[in-house]
């Protein structure tokens, strides 16, 4: 080429890349006031605009092949021209179609949090779609260029003819893929799954924090990240607390004697609960919701806005019953009883050995020997109670006939 088509084609760049630079400035300064895309077509495009401007440049005021001297090179300085155009304009469609969702993930951001389910599941589907439509546009351009190639022209031919063994054969080897591939769009657009949802997979507790084409990123609650094949959401059970809403129950549950009073208990937890600011005002209970062999099971069950706040609730109330309960009444704290019956010293013997030792033996055949003896034992393992007489007739041993044992 001469000097007149160099100048032709450095004119060329200079216009495409002077329009972009216009453009660019317009955006900057005076459509981002009155237009909230601008801003993002701005960060996202500001290389990729450029690149694809010079390479249409170049394009467009390339010679033609009649007007240069040396022809030989025509060819190939035409098909890497070709490819840089394909790339650039390329570039410049995935990083405007970023742009545009980042637009509408700023605005759904905006909203009420976690509360407003519309717009995580709007935002789930527009992540999942801007990959989707990526890959779409990567691939029709990796196709593109390759069909560039006259080699690859005739082969593309040739299986476009095969195309149904082909699908299967791709079909096959690429079974795990689609799979996950089709499992995150059911998972997407049948609402089972958004991003920020708060799920319990096998035993894991976390919030969604990226659904891509194959993988569900969790960021567990200890900073941990679990990611899960997204076909595992569709196979698998999984508990998703707030499908429907963020409002979550808590519950605490006590073990204590039988001698606890549970209406006390129930006054103490009412004005706890009630006086607690992450309470929601919606409902608070205290039932007994099971009869052990040691004592009683209660459960106070308490309402917060969200799982966060049902944590720190939780843990504010049984700390709190634990010390009203050790200070108020210490008799309702969790004992254990063991019974007696007379008539067999040895055997009474052997079985306070084994849970007690040495030390109670006296006791135990003093106990045995007067007839019948019963004992509640602490839990710090000393020994309370009285001993009583089976046969008042008896005057061999001490009158009255209640005893420590």
């Amino acid at each position: 080429m001469d000097l007149m088509q160099w100048t032709g084609i450095a004119i060329a760049v200079l216009v495409a890349t002077g329009l972009v630079a216009v453009v660019h400035w317009l955006l900057t300064h005076q459509l981002s006031k009155v237009w909230t895309l601008a801003g993002y077509l701005v960060k996202r495009c500001r290389y990729s605009a450029y690149v694809a401007a010079a390479a249409i440049g170049v394009n467009l005021s390339l010679p033609s092949v009649s007007e240069m001297e040396d022809r030989s090179l025509y060819g190939p300085i035409n098909h890497a021209l070709a490819i840089a155009m394909i790339i650039g304009v390329t570039w410049l469609a995935t990083s405007a179609a970023y742009a545009v969702t980042d637009a509408v993930l700023a605005k759904l951001a905006d909203s009420n949090g976690d509360a407003d389910r519309r717009a995580r599941r709007l935002r789930t589907q527009v992540r999942l779609t801007r990959r989707v439509v990526t890959g779409v546009i990567v691939v029709i351009a990796t196709a593109s260029v390759l069909f560039t190639f006259d080699s690859v022209r005739l082969l593309g031919a040739g299986l476009l003819t095969s195309a149904g063994v082909v699908g299967i054969v791709a079909g096959v080897a690429a079974q795990s893929t689609l799979a996950n591939l089709f499992a995150g769009l059911q998972l997407t657009f049948g609402d089972a799954l958004r991003i920020n949802d708060i799920i319990v997979f096998e035993g894991e507790w976390g919030r969604v924090e990226e659904i891509s084409l194959t993988h569900v990123t969790l960021r567990i609650w200890d900073e941990r990240r679990l990611v899960v094949p997204v076909a595992d959401f569709t196979s698998k059970p999984f508990e998703n607390w707030t499908k429907h809403g963020t409002e979550i129950t808590g519950t605490v549950v006590l073990q204590v004697d039988w001698e606890v009073p549970i209406e006390e208990i129930r006054r103490e937890v009412g004005a706890f609960v009630t006086a607690h600011p992450l309470w929601d005002g919606r409902r608070w209970s205290v039932q007994a919701i099971d009869v052990l062999d040691g004592g009683v099971q209660l459960r106070a069950v308490v309402t917060t806005a969200d799982s966060d706040a049902r944590w720190d609730l939780s843990c504010d109330l049984r700390e709190h019953l634990i010390t009203y309960i050790a200070e108020h009444f210490p008799e309702a704290l969790p004992r254990r009883r063991t019974e007696f019956i007379a008539g067999d010293a040895e055997a009474a013997e052997r079985a306070l050995r084994s849970e007690e030792g040495e030390d109670g033996r006296s006791a135990v055949l003093s106990a045995a020997i007067g007839g019948r003896g019963r004992s509640a034992q602490a839990p710090d393992g000393a020994l309370g109670g009285g001993g009583r007489r089976s046969d008042a007739s008896d005057d061999s041993g001490d009158d009255g006939g209640d005893g420590g044992i």
